[in-house]
């Protein structure tokens, strides 16, 4: 029987220009290069200038992947955009993107939900193709971290860093089986009583500030190994593959240590697993489609690449999406 599937028709990515190395921040703060690599693996990030807000990250993103789906911009009629950092409390940043991509139709908003946004922005996403509610969506994932940093903390302010990357997804008939393409599964999850282990010190609700973020790096690893893992093994049990079945992982780019733990935890091979870490830093919502982008480019994903796309965020917030290109 036909369904409808999400399928991605383009992907483009935007980062900004300067570029931050560890040494660079070693003039800043008490850190060197190599306990910096040492411990998540980042060697340079990019940090948005005073006048480069999350939205024209967004849109320069949204832009390189309309192009290269082929599609104009007022033939979208959904923008999901997935930031921790908007541009203002409201509207949402999605709203201003719409704006900027000359997009009058359909709806735009903005999900929250830090590292694993660009996951439950491509679920909700899917939902509303899967139904007929829209027939093409954007889904961005767009962050300048930099402005939520406290760059006198030197365990948190030397892992993230800011860019943008986006997908354009339509829905098309499939035959619905596991051979579609498009997306086929997703999974995400969450677990407030974890909120104060990542976080950010601030908000217009409470202390009527931005805040900085503040984490507890060992608990933040500890539970994103076993988070992570467990929603990968309940979307392959779903559309029953085997792990070692998927063509390419694309993990949230959060540390190195916790991308080697999750691969040694499934047995899958350090080569299925695209890593951008060293380039990009964190770039929490960011950094699953920056990582696509990547491997798209590298000629990584090809016709009919089933691909895997995970993350854990702040809240605790998790999820997986499956998809075959």
């Amino acid at each position: 029987m036909a369904v409808l599937r999400s399928v991605i028709r383009g992907v483009g990515a935007h980062l900004p220009k300067r570029i931050v190395t560890n040494d660079d921040l070693a003039k800043i703060v008490d850190t060197n290069d190599s306990w910096i690599q040492e411990r998540s693996g980042i060697v340079c990030r990019h940090i948005a200038d005073e006048n480069e807000l999350t939205s024209d990250l967004g849109a320069a993103a949204a832009k390189q992947a309309l192009v290269r789906a082929g599609i104009d911009p007022v033939d979208i009629d959904l923008i999901v955009c997935a930031t921790a950092t908007p541009d203002r409390t409201f509207p949402a940043t999605a709203v201003r993107i719409q704006s900027m991509l000359g997009v009058t139709k359909g709806a735009a908003f903005d999900v929250q939900a830090v590292c694993s946004g660009f996951v439950y922005a491509l679920t909700v996403a899917d939902n509303f193709l899967k139904l007929g509610q829209s027939k093409r969506a954007l889904v961005i994932g767009a962050e300048t971290f930099s402005r939520i940093l406290d760059w006198s903390d030197r365990s948190t302010c030397v892992l993230f860093g800011d860019g943008a990357g986006a997908v354009v997804l339509e829905a098309q008939p499939q035959h619905g089986t596991n051979d579609d393409k498009g997306i086929l599964a997703t999974r995400i999850r969450s677990d407030g009583r974890f909120e104060d282990l990542l976080y950010v010190d601030g908000g217009p609700g409470s202390t009527k500030t931005v805040g900085h973020l503040r984490m507890n790096g060992r608990e933040v690893f500890r539970h994103a190994v076993q988070k992570i893992s467990g929603v990968i093994e309940e979307t392959l049990v779903e559309t029953g593959y085997a792990a070692d079945e998927i063509d390419l992982y694309i993990p949230h780019q959060a540390n190195k240590r916790i991308l080697d733990g999750i691969a040694k935890k499934l047995g899958v091979a350090p080569e299925k697993i695209v890593m951008t870490l060293d380039r990009h830093g964190n770039t929490s919502a960011a950094s699953i489609p920056l990582a696509l982008n990547d491997a798209f480019e590298a000629h990584r994903v090809k016709e009919g690449s089933l691909i895997l796309m995970e993350a854990m965020g702040g809240g605790f917030t998790w999820g997986a999406v499956l998809a075959r290109w």
